[in-house]
């Protein structure tokens, strides 16, 4: 059964079960709704990098830090089809493009549709992370054939003051709102290992979970060491078994969404990857970039999942 009604002493419990039970609950919810050995891959591209003029603490290319990111343009519709090309031949099924902004301005709207119809025409699901969107920016969206809208709530309701001040966790829940009225799925998920408290992780895999409905597919990130931005100071190391009972709430508390295993891969191992999976985490992203960090390689990911006897799920949108 979907629920949206979760409380926060459900959640704890269920997080807190002995590992062996939680992993044969969240591996049979995942066996409930999805194929246990496939796994969905999405690719990701920076189409407008740095200078940004929100203060997230985690991220690399707000104008607030001083991280070496430097800003670019907007590019050119040509110039990220051909990435998006190059992305399909790579094994991606999702070709998710991601914009260091507020929001867009009106004037890059005609771009931003080019770039999603003709990533559509070539065979491939598209993904935009742009920043809030108003109601008419979703619709013209929508009209261009955009899949899914990325937009991370990033942590706890309660933790998201000390991440940002630029704007708050009610405007990324107003964003969502405005996505999945305007009838684009959702990708919305968060980062663990930023300082945050156990409660926090479970309180915001709460939030997302509790939205009106789930979202279609929940990123979890993993920290990432990144010089110059606030939340360096205060991060910490995250156990690996956090993080598998992370992706086992995720799971269990949404068992139809995809739950992706995004950023901080480069310094997992092979054996905690295959733990996620067996968590239920349903999806990675394949490319050597994700935005301004690494990823692990094509070839990397292949011998992982052929060691599982995992595969690549069947692209769906021919």
């Amino acid at each position: 059964m979907i629920r949206t009604d979760w409380t926060m002493e459900e959640a704890r419990a269920i997080h807190a079960l002995p590992f062996p039970d939680l992993i044969a609950r969240a591996q049979a919810t995942h066996r409930a709704h999805f194929d246990p050995t496939a796994i969905e891959t999405a690719s990701l591209l920076s189409i407008k990098t740095g200078g940004c003029p929100e203060d997230c603490g985690y991220c690399s290319q707000s104008a607030h830090h001083e991280t070496g990111v430097k800003a670019t343009k907007l590019m050119g519709t040509d110039e990220v089809l051909a990435a998006a090309k190059r992305a399909k031949e790579a094994g991606a099924q999702r070709f998710c493009m991601g914009a260091a902004w507020r929001s867009p301005k009106d004037r890059d709207m005609d771009s931003l549709c080019d770039m999603v119809q003709g990533v559509t025409d070539l065979g491939l699901e598209t993904c935009m992370t742009l920043g809030m969107l108003s109601p008419e920016q979703v619709t013209r969206l929508k009209a261009a054939g955009l899949d899914f809208y990325n937009h991370n709530i990033d942590t706890s309701p309660a933790y998201y003051r000390e991440i940002a001040s630029t704007r708050t966790m009610e405007d990324r829940l107003d964003t969502l709102e405005h996505v999945r009225k305007g009838g684009i799925k959702v990708c919305s998920g968060g980062i663990i290992g930023m300082g945050e408290a156990e409660t926090d992780r479970i309180s915001m895999v709460v939030t997302l979970a509790n939205l009106p409905s789930h979202p279609e597919s929940v990123p979890v990130n993993l920290w990432n060491e990144i010089d110059g931005v606030p939340v360096q100071a205060r991060a910490r190391p995250v156990d690996p078994f956090d993080l598998v009972r992370i992706i086992a709430l995720a799971r269990i508390l949404m068992p139809a969404s995809v739950v992706r295993l995004s950023a901080g891969r480069t310094g997992m191992s092979d054996t905690l990857q295959a733990l996620c999976f067996l968590a239920g985490a349903n999806s990675i992203f394949v490319g050597d970039q994700l935005l301004t960090t690494g990823n692990p390689s094509a070839q990397e990911d292949a011998q992982l999942l052929e060691r599982l006897g995992m595969r690549i799920a069947p692209i769906a949108k021919l």
